[in-house]
């Protein structure tokens, strides 16, 4: 019992808790020799995934008054790090169904978008819209927004001086839940 002990001890030592399981350096699934000292399941280097909770929460307070404002006090260093971060939250959320990868904002904006002479933001804000819009459908979540919004509201709408501001809005509410239903669901 002593030797069975000391074993025990290490794999405590060397794992990962969970919830449910505890997960030990190997690639086997084979039950752990005394599972029912701990009272859980022990397995080794699995979890599961059914019905989990993603690891990172994403952020789900996103608006358009914040952005204007903390983008004021800043100098335009907060909205860059906003759309950076929404780039790679929706590969996260959507490129396991879509498999697609939506560019890193600050690539787009500092190289493709001097090489291209201005006209690649365009092409990335319509595809990422695009690909937001089709993640909010593809999850059964109840919100109109797609590219023609980007096209009507921060393009057309500009003409009106308003109409960017709705954009904004209405694409940090679609990202919100998004990340929300993401938080939730996986």
């Amino acid at each position: 019992t002593k030797k069975k002990e000391e074993n025990f001890v290490f794999l405590l030592k060397t794992c990962i808790f969970t919830k449910k399981y505890i997960i030990l350096p190997n690639n086997t699934k084979e039950k752990a020799e005394n599972p029912e000292r701990v009272g859980i399941t022990i397995y080794f280097n699995t979890m599961e995934t059914t019905n989990s909770v993603p690891a990172m929460q994403l952020p789900t307070n996103r608006g358009l008054l914040k952005m204007l404002l903390l983008g004021f006090i800043t100098f335009g260093i907060y909205p860059l790090v906003v759309y950076s971060k929404i780039s790679g939250e929706i590969n996260l959320i959507a490129s396991r169904h879509d498999g697609k990868q939506t560019m890193h904002y600050c690539l787009m904006a500092f190289v493709f978008s001097w090489l291209t002479l201005g006209i690649y933001p365009f092409i990335w804000c319509h595809k990422i819209c695009s690909r937001i819009g089709k993640e909010l459908e593809r999850r059964g979540i109840k919100y109109d927004f797609d590219a023609s919004d980007f096209w009507l509201w921060n393009i057309l709408g500009s003409l009106i001086f308003i109409g960017p501001f709705i954009y904004i809005h209405k694409f940090m509410k679609a990202m919100n839940l998004l990340n929300e239903d993401y938080n939730q669901k996986g």
